[in-house]
């Protein structure tokens, strides 16, 4: 179990040493400043609070914290709406130490499987908060062939990207992919701080990954709704996917990733083929779903 305290208060400092005075318009400010953002001082100014009360704050001491205050310290601290939103997170697990959302499954409903194999052209994965690859369509299972190759069931996201030798050949821009894997990890672990196996799959990767390791101790986050994706696949080469992930709100954790090409481009021509191997000579799919439990 991760502490929502200490996360809290680590999350306040990082994002209090992102902002510079100049971006925070304060118009005095020192040269010889001996920290890289603003100081504690300046945030309580600009979110209008005292000093004492944001250092409880620092310190992970949400006693009494109300949400006009965390709304004060998001404007100060120029925060988005990912960081917003766990910094709501964190201030309300902080106050219990316990989780109050319904327990995550790892089933998905036989109704979306029937959706995600109408989708014929468009390859498709459910993906839970720990980016454990839950179910996908055949065009997913495709796309996603050199994950599945090397991952035990489920597979994930997380340990073939930072783990796996193929990883930084099947995405050109592995550096993004690897920082939106982490950034994601860390929202989930605001809003699910007692997952168990999310907190294992932590350790594993901080254990084994300095690359991860850095990356966790910037304490981003991120909303995953929609962008594009580059794969270098071992079938089709070079393509470029835009995709749209919609959380279903019935499952808890769960989000269904689809991947489509804009129609009369190279990249829907090789989608179409991928589409033509995945009919043929892809692999048998017995990784089609994680647990039909």
């Amino acid at each position: 179990m991760m502490d929502s305290r200490k996360e809290l208060g680590e999350f306040l400092a990082s994002r209090r040493a992102k902002i510079t005075p100049q971006q925070a318009g304060l118009s005095h400010y020192g040269t010889n400043r001996r920290v890289p953002g603003l100081r504690r001082q300046e945030v309580a100014m600009l979110a209008d609070l005292s000093v004492e009360y944001l250092t409880r704050l620092e310190r992970g001491n949400t006693s009494g914290v109300s949400d006009s205050v965390l709304q004060a310290l998001s404007r100060a601290l120029q925060l988005d709406e990912a960081e917003t939103s766990h910094l709501f997170d964190l201030a309300r697990t902080a106050r219990s130490e316990t989780s109050l959302r319904k327990p995550a499954t790892s089933r998905v409903r036989p109704s979306v499987l029937r959706v995600m194999d109408s989708m014929a052209g468009a390859p498709a994965l459910v993906v839970n908060g720990r980016l454990d690859i839950l179910a996908s369509n055949p065009l997913g299972d495709a796309l996603y062939a050199p994950v599945f190759e090397t991952q035990k069931l489920p597979a994930n996201l997380a340990t073939f990207a930072f783990f796996d030798p193929h990883a930084r050949e099947f995405y050109p821009d592995w550096e993004a992919v690897v920082d939106g894997a982490v950034a994601l990890l860390r929202t989930e672990a605001g809003r699910d701080p007692s997952n168990k196996s999310l907190t294992q799959l932590v350790g594993e990767l901080a254990t084994r990954s300095d690359e991860f390791r850095v990356r966790w101790g910037r304490h981003d986050v991120r909303l995953h709704y929609r962008g594009d994706k580059r794969f270098e696949h071992p079938v089709v080469g070079e393509l470029t996917l835009a995709f749209d992930a919609l959380e279903l709100p019935a499952e808890r954790g769960q989000t269904l990733t689809v991947y489509t090409a804009a129609p009369d481009t190279p990249d829907a021509e090789k989608l179409q083929l991928l589409s033509s191997w995945a009919a043929t000579t892809a692999p048998q799919r017995e990784h089609r779903v994680a647990d039909r439990s």
